[in-house]
């Protein structure tokens, strides 16, 4: 028996030069190239190589002559071209080292294209590591990794902790495994959820920090169906499992699979994995730093509304006071002197006395309804039954016009608690907002629905719709695109809806026009909102 008998252990093709001649050859060189022992062996190892590499001779002979192989020979590794079993040819990185006799000489074949692979990976994952820091949302971040990764071959599936469970992410795997995989399991990819139990291993991943690089996946799970895609696998596969932690804490599996997978090139995919989770981290990051932008901006939009009331509640409190009792004692006049006979040019001259002091009256009284302390007193209320009364009061008034007015309104809506009188003035300024919109025999849709946040009120009109630089101004006060307009109306249903503890917001209509939408809680606290310790009015 041969003293390097254990070479045959080895997946790595060795053989041991005695002088000129092979004195060992191990398994994997026999398969690698195709022969017998007994054929390795009685050919000199000039003529074996002259055999499966005679382009390359010429520069062979020289370097492992008996000479140059003994002490004083040639660098300790050759690159060298074999063409092995099969026909294909495969370029290999030959080692040189001492065997356990002064006059052997062990040779060692290392797949140089696996290296050659493993760095081209590195170099890929490096520039890819490099887009994932520009990446602002997960998907992206996930998409961009996978894509990555199976640019070189391998395919790769993400598994995202869910719950108890994991959900299919990103993935590259063969068309006809995934479709099989959802025709098992009777349901779209997306939607179908790993129990956790069934992958104990990813607990030891997550535990030690640390990749699972298995030579023969399918064995390890047992059965095929406890792991949706693995059962279409092949029967032996390289698999590695890496852990994504994503802030301190288990966020998914990066699992990629391929029969050139090695444990250099498993290693990389570790190091990215750790990237991906960091890109993770900082997608995080700037969502919450953007959303804290947002958080200010808004509370210094409020800060600067809060200084614009308290400035305009001052003036509102000397319009109250010098300009609303003499516009009483002007209609009260108008009133009597109607009674008296006038001429047509009298009458006529009353009539317009009358309709400006009462557009005059009608803007006091919404400049108070702006700058007024409102404190709900809410009650229960059925949500269609607010809007239907608030049509019918408007079509009492005459305040319709000949708009076209219908309402939609969803069966089974629950009961909103809400100040009746309130919610009913923000429902009349927005239909009066639509209505002067609107260009007459036009429509006005009303809506009213349940949405997850409690009851949505939606206005909708056929009017010339809001351009995209106004939508966030609507709402401030004095704001207004007409000339006859006072900017109040729509400033007045936003403290509503606020004091509610709800939005409003509005965006284009599809055809034209725009919808206003008020989304209210079913339950409000009393929560006053106002600026001036002024007494509450119901006029």
């Amino acid at each position: 028996m041969s003293e390097y008998q254990p070479f045959n252990g080895l997946p790595v093709p060795v053989l041991v030069v005695r002088g000129e001649r092979i004195h060992h050859a191990n398994a994997a060189l026999l398969s690698l190239l195709g022969v017998s022992l007994e054929d390795a062996l009685a050919t000199p190892v000039l003529m074996l190589l002259a055999r499966f590499s005679p382009a390359q001779l010429a520069w062979l002979e020289p370097a492992l002559s008996g000479r140059a192989l003994g002490a004083g020979g040639p660098p300790d590794s050759l690159w060298v071209h074999l063409r092995v079993a099969g026909g294909a040819e495969r370029t290999f990185r030959m080692c040189r080292g001492e065997g356990l006799r002064e006059e052997d000489t062990v040779l060692m074949l290392l797949d140089a294209e696996g290296e050659e692979s493993t760095r081209r990976l590195t170099e890929s994952l490096v520039a890819a590591a490099a887009e994932l820091v520009h990446c602002r949302d997960e998907p992206r971040v996930l998409e961009t990794a996978v894509e990555a990764i199976h640019r070189h071959g391998f395919s790769v599936m993400t598994l995202l902790l869910d719950d108890d469970g994991f959900q299919y992410g990103p993935l590259r795997q063969p068309h006809g495994v995934v479709t099989a995989c959802e025709r098992r399991f009777g349901q779209p990819l997306r939607d179908i959820r790993v129990p956790r139990t069934s992958l104990p291993h990813v607990e030891e991943v997550w535990s030690r920090r640390k990749a699972a690089f298995h030579t023969d996946f399918p064995r390890l799970l047992g059965h095929p169906v406890r792991r949706g895609l693995a059962e279409e696998r092949p029967p032996a596969v390289r698999v590695l499992d890496a852990p994504i932690f994503v802030e301190g804490q288990p966020h998914g599996i990066l699992s990629v699979q391929g029969e050139s997978l090695t444990p250099t090139s498993a290693a990389t995919l570790e190091l990215f994995a750790r990237q991906v989770g960091g890109a993770l981290e900082n997608v995080r990051h700037h969502r919450r730093a953007a959303e804290r932008l947002a958080e200010l901006s808004r509370l210094q939009s409020e800060l600067v509304a809060q200084e614009r009331l308290a400035v305009l509640g001052e003036a509102a409190g000397v319009v109250a006071h010098e300009v609303r009792n003499p516009l009483g004692a002007i209609l009260n006049a108008v009133a009597v002197v109607k009674r008296e006979r006038l001429g047509p040019v009298g009458r006529s001259a009353l009539e317009m006395l009358e309709e400006e002091a009462t557009r005059l009256d009608a803007m006091v009284k919404d400049l108070l309804d702006v700058v007024r302390p409102l404190e709900p007193r809410p009650r229960p209320l059925h949500p269609g039954e607010l809007a239907r009364r608030t049509l019918e009061i408007l079509g009492q008034r005459r305040q319709l016009g000949t708009l076209r007015v219908s309402m939609d309104e969803a069966p089974n809506l629950p009961t909103l608690q809400g100040d009746e009188f309130l919610l009913q003035l923000a429902l009349e300024n927005l239909l009066r907002n639509a209505v002067q919109a609107c260009p007459p025999e036009s429509g006005v849709k009303v809506g009213v629905s349940s949405v997850p946040e409690g009851i949505l009120l939606s206005v909708e009109d056929e009017g010339p719709g809001i351009s995209p630089e106004d939508m966030h101004r609507v709402f401030e006060p004095f704001f207004t695109t007409r000339a006859t307009g006072t900017g109040l109306g729509l400033a007045v249903v936003r403290r509503v809806v606020m004091a509610h503890g709800g939005t409003v917001s509005v965006r284009p209509r599809p055809g034209g026009g725009a919808r206003f939408e008020l989304r209210l809680p079913l339950h409000t606290e009393a929560r006053p909102l106002g600026y001036l310790p002024m007494t509450r009015a119901r006029d």
